[in-house]
């Protein structure tokens, strides 16, 4: 699966001095450096080096400084990585390769030394921001057919963690979750009940939904 390649490649974007989440904004890996502004590289995974990765990793160009693509080495030696025209392709539009071996090893097969366009500045700042209000990196990258923890449901999962003792008022609640107001009065994923004016309790929804997701959202 390609959550097999996340741990390797998250680890060599960490060596690189990149904090590194899974699954932000529609984007495998996302990484941000320490600098003001952040630099922002994406990383998106496949099992095997293809056209469709590469034209995931061009989406990706928008909202990020550097794209890379990642995929497992071929054992035999037949794959796309060896094939010079693939390796060329990635050079002229500025998309690193990184190879992945079946112990974990991450080599770099093309750098991503040339600048990517940044064409829409409002959806990077999303991602941006995504990445920098979630907490831990909760999502494994390479994810399919499941939901994500996203920050919003991480400050759901809080607000639903506050209520499980009983109804509070929404300044209580604001005082663990300060988006608590937004989140109750939207109430997305039906986890909360309006019980009186300013005071919630948690549905069986949210009862549900906190024994699903037992892992810690701080």
């Amino acid at each position: 699966m390609e959550t097999s390649l996340y741990l390797p490649v998250k680890g060599f974007l960490e060596q690189a001095g990149y904090t590194v989440k899974g699954e932000v904004g529609g984007c495998d890996i996302v990484g941000l450096s320490e600098d003001d502004p952040p630099v922002v590289v994406v990383c998106e995974l496949k099992l095997k080096f293809n056209l469709e990765l590469i034209l995931q990793a061009v989406d990706r160009a928008s909202v990020a400084d550097e794209v890379w693509i990642a995929a497992r080495v071929s054992a035999k030696g037949k794959g796309r990585e060896t094939d010079k025209r693939y390796r060329d392709l990635c050079r002229r539009l500025g998309i690193g390769m990184l190879g992945v071996t079946d112990i974990g090893e991450v080599n770099v097969i093309v750098g991503s030394v040339t600048p990517m366009p940044r064409t829409n500045p409002k959806r990077r700042s999303r991602l941006m921001r995504e990445h920098q209000r979630r907490k831990g990196d909760p999502a494994v990258g390479g994810s399919t057919r499941q939901p994500l923890m996203t920050a919003y449901r991480q400050q759901a999962l809080g607000c639903a963690s506050a209520l499980a003792a009983g109804p509070l008022k929404v300044r209580d609640v604001r005082a663990q979750v300060p988006e608590a107001g937004k989140i109750l009065l939207s109430n997305v994923y039906g986890w909360f009940e309006r019980l009186d004016r300013g005071v919630y309790g948690l549905s069986a929804a949210g009862q549900e939904a906190l024994q699903r997701w037992r892992q810690p959202v701080d």
